[in-house]
């Protein structure tokens, strides 16, 4: 794209003409207790700092007088229809104007006074500096004990786990990024997991990433936090078992199928003895029900890896994309079919053994070592089948109107 198309796109042609390097964006959803006094601290560091830089309000629909609050006290007012915080900050972000931008709470519970270690990080090149209250200092009655020994631990370790993530703390609400990085990233929710999408996303994308310490006190409102304990604590843990298919479909997936074969390899020959405990045939449904369920469960990750990459939410490496060339719908007809032959054959097998008894009375534990296998091999060479027709559906590419 040359000069004279950058300047024919109006966001981009406002910002030649407007520059500004910081843009200091607080989500408002009926925050008049303490919304001026969030804004005052923001200008008193712009003013200090002399960075060229602005103020927006991402009012959320506010009843309360927010919006003349913000007018008052030199704020930009973006209104954003879309309830939910995640919805408010993605409005503020594209309303900026700053190369860089700091969001943060509007209830007085940080420092917008407070913001050059976010700013120096930023311009050293760091796309995504977070703030960590952790190291930084909780101070008392500013974080429930449920999040802050329970709720935010366990998530962040979660989404450090999964993700590879070098992130302490998830959900600290002070953050500043690189504006054009994090728009890249394409963010999606509305919600209060905007929060854990913004740090997934930009660690899958390898953005640059650091923490600053920084220090929490206790909101100024007198109204509950508009944050649901249960609920968004939900909708958090959600959102980090969507973005990792790994964990919540692969090695669930394998687990199944590897007790279900060893189960199967120490019984199918027959009967098992530990002492005076014998593993038999019911230990072989067991083993064969794991191997099925398993299956399904990996063919769940391969579908959903698959639409998570032509979705854009997650970006395709070097090994799915050999699996891809790997696994295409003919040989995946091929293992489904032969699967289902090989289990067809086996249920066969069993009727001709039934009628060399002519019909009549057969070993239970030794016509169920023929049957169980059977049945299971082909119920899965179907499910192989189907799902390799349903990934070429998802491969299929529709013509926008």
């Amino acid at each position: 794209m040359n000069r004279s198309d950058l300047l024919n796109d109006p966001l981009t042609a406002q910002l030649v003409e407007d520059p500004l390097e910081l843009t200091i964006v607080m989500p408002c959803l009926n925050e008049a207790e303490t919304l001026g006094t969030c804004i005052d601290k923001a200008s008193s560091y712009l003013a200090r700092s002399g960075i060229s830089g602005e103020i927006i309000v991402a009012d959320n629909g506010s009843t309360d007088g927010s919006q003349q609050i913000a007018a008052q006290h030199g704020a930009r007012l973006v209104a954003v229809s879309q309830r939910g915080y995640g919805a408010a900050l993605a409005g503020g972000i594209d309303a900026a104007r700053g190369r860089y931008v700091i969001m943060g709470d509007a209830d007085d519970s940080y420092d917008f006074s407070a913001l050059e270690p976010f700013v120096e990080r930023l311009r050293a090149g760091v796309e995504l500096v977070m703030g960590n209250r952790f190291r930084g200092g909780i101070a008392p009655g500013a974080m429930p004990v449920l999040h802050r020994y329970v709720g935010n631990p366990v998530l962040t370790g979660i989404g450090r786990a999964f993700f590879d993530s070098p992130i302490g703390d998830f959900h600290c609400g002070l953050r500043g990024f690189d504006r054009a990085a994090v728009r890249s990233l394409s963010l999606r929710t509305t919600g209060m997991e905007f929060a854990s999408e913004m740090v997934v996303k930009a660690t899958l994308a390898r953005l640059r990433i650091a923490e600053v310490p920084t220090t929490l006190s206790p909101d100024g409102r007198s109204r509950p936090p508009h944050l649901r304990t249960w609920h968004d604590g939900w909708r958090h843990l959600r959102f980090l078992l969507m973005y990792a298919p790994r964990w919540l479909f692969l090695y669930p997936g394998l687990v199944l199928v590897g007790f279900g074969l060893l189960a199967c390899g120490l019984v199918l020959p027959g009967p098992l003895r530990i002492g005076s405990v014998v593993f038999d045939v019911h230990t072989l449904i067991i083993g064969m029900t794991a191997i099925l369920v398993g299956t399904q469960v990996l063919i769940f990750f391969l579908l959903a890896k698959q639409y998570a990459i032509d979705a854009g939410l997650l970006r395709m490496g070097p090994k799915y994309h050999a699996f891809r060339r790997l696994v295409t719908l003919e040989r995946g007809m091929v293992l489904g079919g032969s699967l289902a032959a090989l289990g067809t054959l086996g249920i066969l097998g069993a009727v001709v053994v039934w009628g060399d008894e002519s019909f009549g009375p057969l070993d239970y534990t030794h016509m169920m070592r023929l049957l169980i296998p059977a049945v299971t091999s082909l119920a899965v060479g179907v499910q192989v089948i189907m799902a390799s027709f349903l990934s070429s559906i998802l491969d299929l590419k529709v013509r926008q109107p």
